[in-house]
């Protein structure tokens, strides 16, 4: 099974500009995603996707492949789909350029021992809430599966509301997933439901049409760096457990 990696790293955001190379301990943010990501042994290669010239030179300063995607895309999926169009392979994995703190035993955890024969495959990463203050932070994505891992809903409200059993683990979105290429033709060619342009997360693309989203949980530790202040918390996160180096 031929397996690619592929990193997006937007240049524009509203919130956070050039958030890939936000500094982190010496180095941009998406040198620690990718350092990570080439520490997989399943990948075939690691690709950083952009739409920004600085960091597509940035990125090959520290020794990266990049491929240049379109300003248009809206989605971090949109530009998945995009790689695969350039890149054949099996499976795509992406692991989300906001996410240093993901470490490669954690990012294999998405990957099937088999694609399906119909070729139609997504899965995704989560992981339990480590505080209770962070279940009701709109800013995190809470996940709801059932017995198998497929994935029911997604909300930034803290669902399941434990009315019945209060002997529950929530658990959080982590930025990194699988696609075969017949998924991410379905997403490319699947227009946007009424869900996912209420809560804006792609895995509604395929939840909305009975679509199985596996949601894998991978008990890693992982804080996205969405503000100036996550990036300082991931910094002094990474120092004290000795993941600067």
């Amino acid at each position: 099974m031929k397996i690619i990696g592929m990193i997006p790293a937007r240049g524009g955001s509203t919130r956070y500009n050039n958030k890939p190379l936000a500094d982190i301990c010496g180095k941009p943010m998406v040198y620690w995603v990718w350092k990570h990501s080439k520490e997989v042994k399943r990948f075939d290669e690691v690709y950083i996707a952009t739409d920004s010239e600085q960091i597509e030179a940035v990125a090959e300063s520290f020794g990266a492949k990049v491929i240049m995607t379109s300003f248009e895309c809206e989605t971090a999926t949109e530009r998945l789909y995009e790689v695969s169009q350039k890149i054949d392979a099996d499976l795509y994995v992406m692991i989300n350029g906001d996410e240093p703190l993901v470490l490669a035993k954690d990012i294999v955890k998405c990957i099937p021992e088999a694609i399906p024969d119909d070729d139609f495959y997504v899965s995704n990463l989560m992981t339990d809430f480590s505080n209770p203050v962070e279940v009701v932070d709109p800013t995190n994505l809470k996940i709801v599966t059932n017995k198998d891992g497929i994935c029911l809903f997604i909300s930034r409200a803290p669902i399941p509301f434990p009315k019945g059993e209060m002997n529950y683990a929530y658990q959080k979105f982590v930025g990194v997933g699988a696609f075969t290429k017949a998924a991410l033709e379905y997403y490319h060619n699947t227009p946007r439901g009424p869900v996912e342009k209420i809560e804006e997360n792609d895995s509604f693309r395929f939840i909305e049409n009975r679509k199985d989203c596996y949601y894998i949980n991978a008990h890693c530790k992982t804080l996205s760096v969405d503000t100036p202040k996550d990036r300082v918390q991931v910094e002094r996160y990474m120092k004290e457990n000795h993941l600067d180096k």
